[in-house]
């Protein structure tokens, strides 16, 4: 009736240490008194929700949430959408050190040379490594599944290095993905 489990759970809880506490010799029929007290008392607490949401209700101000919508800024909405979208899809088709080496050079323009020391392989493998993240990101792969499955913090990092200008963070989740997949 009320739509909880744990709101039905403490109503039959309270309707019980009720029952204990009256005097149940002036009861006639116990299970229809149980019955009609739970109900009753379902009833009421449906009523006070339903009472508790119109006072919540009448307290909004509907101006200010206009003038709050009006100033919220759609165009960055969109703009983050994007960016976990294309951050996802290079999460599926590339391994972690394919994944980091790009991002780090595409996106932050780390040299090489930072990259070999960053990662501890040679220039020339970090260079390959590009090359071939790059070739799997060009390929067109059917029926690719586009839920986000990234850590919570993974987007939101790379949102505050590339607003910083400091990726220091978003590296940091980027080597605990790869020291993962060699686990």
């Amino acid at each position: 009736m009320v739509g909880s489990m744990a709101d039905a759970e403490d109503i039959v809880q309270d309707t019980y240490l009720k029952w204990l506490s009256i005097d149940q010799n002036k009861i006639l029929n116990t299970k229809a008194y149980l019955i009609k007290a739970v109900t009753n008392n379902c009833l009421n607490h449906i009523n006070s929700l339903r009472r508790k949401k119109e006072e919540c209700l009448e307290h909004l101000n509907l101006a200010g949430m206009i003038d709050k919508y009006k100033e919220f800024d759609l165009g960055k909405f969109d703009l983050n959408n994007e960016v976990a979208a294309a951050l996802n899809v290079v999460h599926k088709k590339l391994e972690p050190l394919e994944k980091a080496i790009f991002i780090l050079r595409e996106v932050f323009d780390f040299e090489y040379e930072e990259l070999q020391s960053i990662f501890d392989k040679k220039k020339e493998n970090c260079r390959q490594i590009f090359c071939r993240a790059k070739e799997k990101l060009n390929k067109k792969t059917r029926n690719l599944k586009l839920e986000i499955a990234l850590p919570a913090d993974f987007i939101s990092n790379f949102t505050e290095a590339c607003d910083l200008g400091v990726p220091a963070d978003f590296l940091n989740d980027l080597k605990k993905e790869i020291a993962a997949k060699l686990k």
